[in-house]
């Protein structure tokens, strides 16, 4: 892939933002991987050289690697300048794309990607289902009327905004758009793919858990995600008027049909409560779902998304929290006093100086799936599952680490698993793009790792 008109491999575009510094670091990692059998050719680019290089110079520090600043290229590149994001891509095989919001910045990438040629990764995924399972639990216990127009439609909409525009110009072009490329999306899509994967017979519905563990100093996330939810609230008929427009056909029921738990449920097998998951991934899930159906005639699997919270103080406190920024959110002076003061009103979790380095290296986190289906001699008709199976995705902290490692490796796969890619290029979900490939086994070797828990004959 690397000429002399495309000399990188992989560019990373906001390499001097906060999230964008550690997908640099890991390229650097990737670059010197001893199983690596040639050489990786990459580049930063920003708007800044001078804070591109103090990134690449706190990277050569951290990883004892003295010589990184001259080994890397260095690309200047504005979002507000078209032509600056063209020449850019005409230079990169891979971009990854740390710019975000994604819904304010992330379309001029896309298009300048698609038009010259090169392919682009991003870790889109902010939080547009936290508002409406929120609306929906406030809903049930009668806290805010069904008709209240407060919240919006953001990170789906942005997502499968870009594949209804952009699907069939990419695949012309023969590259690959690939939004959720982090964490939680890869985690979650693969996972279920995993699960269905390891089943001996056909996986019909899988419910999972995420568990984010924390050191002695706590938990911190950056201010951006912060921002993403404060910013995200407006239009909630978007998307529905958006997959109207497509003219989807549903995707067939397998089985018995995937039961909603409350807001606050229970979970026996974890001993914790848990609440609906914030996220993204059961938009991506469906998606690639449907993907594999429609292409592959795979069968379709359910889900569902939790976060396990564990005692019922914790889940008070969550409640608490939530209403508290519900009620700020709704009138602008008060989206303008959450987004200038994170710390005060998350309680604590998010900061404009994101996590410290030891708050990186206590954390990880577990996700578990629990998935139901039938032996291979048992029909889905009229029968009950007879087959179950819990399996477990483990990482590093989510946002910062596993998320980067993420990235990169869904690059490298993009760059080294091209047989076994989707033939034409397009816009996909993680799990569309990579399921025939070897994306899971590069996350198993770079410290995300996939096991299977129990399997059982119910």
């Amino acid at each position: 892939m690397v000429t002399a008109e495309r000399p990188f491999h992989l560019v990373v575009f906001g390499a001097s933002g906060f999230t964008g510094q550690f997908v640099t670091e890991e390229v650097a990692r990737e670059q010197v991987d001893p199983e690596r059998s040639s050489r990786l050719p990459w580049a930063v680019a920003g708007r800044s050289r001078e804070k591109l290089q103090r990134v690449l110079e706190r990277a050569a520090l951290k990883l004892g690697r003295p010589t990184l600043s001259s080994e890397v290229g260095i690309i200047i590149c504005d979002i507000a300048n078209p032509a600056s994001l063209e020449e850019m891509a005409k230079q990169a095989a891979v971009v990854l794309n740390c710019v975000g919001p994604y819904r304010f910045y992330g379309e001029p990438v896309i298009k300048a990607c698609i038009e010259n040629g090169a392919s682009c990764i991003d870790i889109s995924g902010e939080p547009q289902v936290i508002l409406l399972h929120l609306k929906a639990m406030l809903q049930k216990w009668n806290v805010i009327k069904s008709d209240q127009r407060i919240f919006h439609v953001t990170w789906c909409m942005f997502l499968e905004l870009m594949q209804w525009k952009y699907h069939e110009k990419a695949a012309e072009k023969g590259v690959y758009i690939i939004g959720s490329s982090g964490f939680d999306s890869i985690p979650a899509d693969l996972g279920v793919i995993y699960t269905r994967n390891k089943m001996n017979g056909t996986l019909t519905a899988v419910e999972s858990f995420i568990t984010i563990h924390s050191g002695p100093e706590g938990l911190s996330i950056h201010d951006g995600t912060w921002k993403s939810a404060v910013y995200g609230f407006g239009d909630q008929s978007s998307l529905k008027k958006l997959r109207n427009a497509s003219n989807l056909k549903p995707v067939p029921l397998v089985g018995p049909k995937l039961k909603r738990r409350w807001p606050i449920s229970y979970c026996r097998e974890l001993k914790s409560y848990s609440i609906p998951f914030m996220g993204s991934d059961v938009s991506v899930v469906r998606r690639t779902q449907r993907y594999l159906y429609e292409n592959f005639e795979e069968s379709p699997v359910q889900y569902a998304a939790y976060v396990a919270v564990g005692g019922i103080t914790s889940v008070i406190k969550l409640m608490f929290a939530g209403l508290f920024f519900l009620f700020f959110v709704r009138f602008g002076i008060g989206r303008q006093l959450l987004i200038k003061f994170p710390w005060f009103f998350s309680f604590g979790y998010f900061s404009k100086q994101g996590p410290t380095q030891k708050q990186l290296d206590a954390a990880s986190f577990t996700l578990t799936f629990f998935g139901q289906g039938y032996g291979q001699d048992i029909g889905a008709d009229k029968n009950k599952p007879n087959l179950k199976i819990c399996t477990q995705v483990k990482g590093p902290e989510a946002g910062y680490v596993a998320t980067p490692i993420a990235m990169v490796q869904a690059a490298m796969t993009l760059l080294n698993d091209a047989s076994d890619l989707p033939k034409a290029g397009g816009v996909f979900t993680p799990g569309a793009a990579f399921s025939k490939t070897k994306l899971i086994d590069r996350l198993n070797k770079h410290g995300i790792e996939f096991s299977v828990i129990s399997s059982s004959e119910v």
